[in-house]
């Protein structure tokens, strides 16, 4: 019998040969020489070796592997079959070293590591790389030094587009600089950008060769990804970039995107249409399933091909099998993500087999995050949502919040109740269906053709042409997709006469023949035609794409004026993720080609979208959506079809509603700079970094108030990983006013249990002021509590009355002067001394 030292051998032979190497024979004693198939050595050449050559001090040389000059490349260090290749990498290091080589191959015949010795730790490798890989990568020489050292400015993409922008008469020319960028499209990082490519940046001097960026829908990441492509290619750090994408239209759209950005300084190709030239190429844009299939990435690349691995989408695009594609590689990994992880629940880790939907979600990201080495669940940098809606570069939504009186029924607790009769009897029982069973169990007709009349009536239209806005809608099967878009087109036949022939609406789901390149197409505005109302304005003829999941993540499609759930949703990040589908700002000048028409548009610019939630979605996730309980799920659990996979008739136990529906309740509401609940789980986050903080906890159980304060300061705010500070700490937890750094800890720590609001404290405070005083005319206690807030809190209210401008009171709104009549004469000066002797007027602002 073989030993495990043999056997691994014998493997590693193999493993040599299919990878394209010839093996040597050598004197028994010495070490294996391996060849380039193309190279001989002659009986000169092995002398020139020496008696010696794969001998060290206590050993000899497993495998060395030889360059096209003959000259040693690669030591290869072999373990027996029951031992980590890992225990021999210092042995392998002094063995490179003595024969001059900055390659090494660790391998027991299962597991392999490719070490390169001037660049950091030992990478696993699922194949070795061969001959001609190799010696590429031999010629390439990285400086992690030059990269941390490069200059990242805000036009950093700009010189690039045109190196020489700044010396054109159009940019000189302030009033000429906008029309200027937007003919020759060039883009400027805006200041988080930047950020991101500077911690980038810190991370490699720290010696990190992997990075997450979370970054909200519509802040840019393929932008700041080309940044980062540039500074990599640039400083001589990699050679040849892959960016792996999850789905055929993000393809095409990231290569598009790098093409505008950096065709002066490399060439971009989508691998599936440049097969065979792809080397040819700086960066290769490919959906993972391509290298997936049939093992491509294996067979047709070496791990040593690409020097930096870019993830769009990166919980989605190295999920499952994807993963082994994004690992074949060695070198630098960066991952991007819109979905953060803060708001996942917890589950309990007693039931590690259960299927639930929600467990998969948070493994999934848990997973991106270990991946990118972020352990901790931090990012190397985040820019959220509201971040980017406080900045000015995102949009809110308006919620529509449309009921009718079955939905009403469906969302109640009590469910939507009907008489059944049960099978092989006259008894009638009840059963009882619920807004999950839309669809599924559930079926009514009515309420569908309800959902779509409400949509088409209180959608946004387009500012240019007057047409019903570009709309997604998302829908709850393939089944349910396909009704819903039958009723849009008979309903646009009767809104639209002519205009249409049943193409207003167009399904787009994975059954659909070409639904890839619809996605495409309605981005591009010439989905089923184009310009179907002003020929000068090159707009999609269809208006609205329903879907499933198709057109959630990734997908770029700025001009979306509105978005439907015409479903339940169950999971965060699917919210997230199809909410953030509208949060783009836009011109809509740029589709409108007669510039003579552009001062007749009165709003070109998208300011707004509306989401209509026909099933209290965001209630859900605002109110009813627990984020802290741990969820005890079943061991085992029966596996279900995805969304996409719903269909055909309805199956036995359903019920269809035959009665007339109608909306029962509309509702709007336009979500603020302090967002949805969702999007403000920013503190949670750093609630739990605070407590496991050890030198806090220590100065917190102890009082020592002053000097927690200061660590927290010092240690927490304004650091580049989350820059927490009390202004987003203050929009996190929903305050109307602002924080002191002694709350934020006396919360952290459980002192408190919530944050009171600025009415409150102003409660409080009247209450002491009533109690100092104790004034005897109550009947005034009224206007005189109406006073002393309107003090507190109105700046302008402070100036006049300071400056004795009584008249100015006949045009304050929040404290006029009939208010001021109304308070005795004793506390109108009374009121505001106090004020400015005991009251801190600062955390009121």
């Amino acid at each position: 019998m073989a030993t495990k030292e043999a056997t691994a051998r014998i493997k590693i032979n193999k493993l040599l040969e299919e990878a394209g190497w010839r093996f040597f024979d050598s004197d028994e004693g010495k070490a294996n020489i391996v060849l380039e198939p193309n190279i001989k050595l002659t009986t000169a050449q092995v002398s020139a070796l020496g008696d010696d050559f794969g001998s060290v001090k206590n050993g000899f040389v497993d495998f060395l592997l030889l360059d096209e000059k003959s000259a040693p490349l690669i030591v290869l260090e072999a373990k027996a079959e029951d031992k980590s290749p890992l225990v021999g990498k210092e042995q392998a290091r002094k063995y490179a070293r003595s024969q001059n080589c900055r390659f090494v191959l660790l391998s027991n015949g299962n597991l392999h590591y490719f070490w390169d010795l001037t660049q950091g730790s030992p990478y696993i490798i699922s194949r070795f790389p061969g001959p001609e890989s190799v010696a590429g990568y031999k010629k390439f020489e990285p400086n992690p030094a030059k990269l941390v050292d490069e200059a990242v400015d805000a036009d950093y993409i700009a010189l690039t587009q045109q190196p020489n922008y700044a010396n054109e008469a159009g940019w000189k020319n302030e009033l000429e600089r906008p029309d200027f960028m937007e003919r020759n499209k060039l883009r400027f990082l805006r200041g988080y950008q930047l950020r991101a490519v500077k911690r980038l940046q810190e991370m490699v001097s720290e010696g990190h060769s992997r990075f997450l960026f979370e970054m909200a829908t519509g802040t840019g990441k393929t932008l700041t990804a080309a940044a980062i492509i540039k500074l990599f290619l640039r400083t001589g750090n990699a050679r040849r970039i892959l960016f792996l994408v999850d789905r055929i239209e993000l393809e095409e759209q990231a290569n598009k995107a790098f093409v505008q950005l950096l065709k002066n300084d490399a060439k971009s190709v989508i691998y599936k249409e440049q097969r065979d030239d792809w080397r040819k190429a700086e960066i290769v844009v490919t959906t993972v399933q391509s290298l997936l299939s049939n093992g491509k990435y294996q067979s047709l690349f070496a791990p040593t091909d690409f020097d930096l691995v870019i993830s769009d989408e990166a919980h989605r695009s190295i999920g499952g099998n994807a993963r082994a594609v994004f690992e074949y590689f060695i070198g630098y990994k960066l991952g991007l993500t819109a979905t953060p992880r803060d708001y996942l629940k917890r589950f309990d880790t007693m039931a590690p087999t259960t299927r639930d939907p929600r467990e998969l979600e948070r493994r999934t990201l848990l997973d991106t995050y270990r991946t990118f080495g972020c352990e901790s669940g931090q990012p190397t940098f985040r820019y959220s949502l509201l971040d980017g809606v406080r900045d000015g570069f995102l949009i809110n939504p308006l919620v529509v919040d449309a009921r009718t009186d079955i939905t009403t029924q469906l969302l109640s607790d009590e469910g939507y109740t009907v008489l059944a009769e049960q099978e092989n009897s006259e008894k009638e029982t009840e059963e009882s269906y619920y807004q999950r069973d839309f669809e599924k169990k559930f079926f009514s007709e009515d309420t569908n053709r309800v959902f779509c009349e409400t949509l088409l009536q209180h959608g946004l239209r387009d500012p240019v042409s007057g047409e019903f806005g570009k709309t997604i809608v998302f829908a709850v099967s393939q089944a349910h997709a396909g009704k819903l878009t039958q009723i849009l087109n008979q309903l646009a036949d009767k809104v639209y006469p002519g205009r249409y022939q049943s193409d207003f609406a167009v399904q787009v789901t994975s059954l659909v023949t070409g639904a890839q390149q619809y996605t495409i197409n309605f981005a591009n505005n010439k989905l089923l035609g184009t310009a179907n109302f002003l020929p000068e304005y090159r707009t999609s003829k269809a208006r609205v794409c329903v879907t499933v999941g198709m057109m959630t993540t990734g997908y770029d499609c700025p001009d979306i004026l509105n978005l439907a759930l015409v479903r339940p949703i169950f999971l965060p990040s699917d919210f997230v993720q199809m909410k953030g589908r509208g949060t783009r700002k836009h011109n809509f000048l740029e589709e409108l080609f007669d510039k003579d028409q552009h001062e007749l548009v009165r709003h070109p610019r998208k300011t707004a979208f509306k989401l209509f939630d026909f099933f209290a979605n965001c209630e859900y996730f605002e109110e009813r959506f627990n984020y802290d309980q741990v969820l005890k799920l079943p061991a085992r659990a029966t596996t279900t079809k995805r969304d996409e996979d719903f269909g055909g008739q309805p199956a036995a136990g359903t019920y269809e509603a035959t009665e007339v529906d109608a909306v029962r309740t509309l509702l709007e509401q336009l979500i603020g700079l302090d967002g949805m609940k969702i999007d403000r789980m920013f503190f949670e986050k750093f609630e739990d970094q605070v407590k496991a903080d050890d030198t806090l906890r220590q100065q917190v159980g102890t009082g020592q108030w002053e000097q927690a304060t200061e660590y927290l300061v010092n240690n927490f705010f304004d650091r580049p990983h989350e820059y927490f500070n009390l202004e987003k700490l203050r929009r996190a937890a929903g305050l109307d006013r602002r924080l002191t750094v002694r709350e934020v800890l006396e919360k952290a720590f459980g002192r408190i249990t919530s944050f009171k609001s600025k009415d409150e404290l102003l409660e409080e405070e009247f209450e002491r002021f009533v109690l100092n005083f104790n004034p005897a005319d109550t009947g005034h206690i009224v206007a005189m509590k109406y006073f002393f807030k309107a003090y507190i809190t109105d700046g302008r209210l402070r100036t006049i009355l300071s400056n004795g401008r009584l008249g100015e009171l006949n045009n304050n709104a929040s404290f006029n002067m009939r208010d001021y009549k109304a308070v005795p004469d004793g506390w109108r000066n009374r009121i505001p001394d106090y004020i400015k002797d005991y009251v801190s007027l600062n955390r009121f602002l």
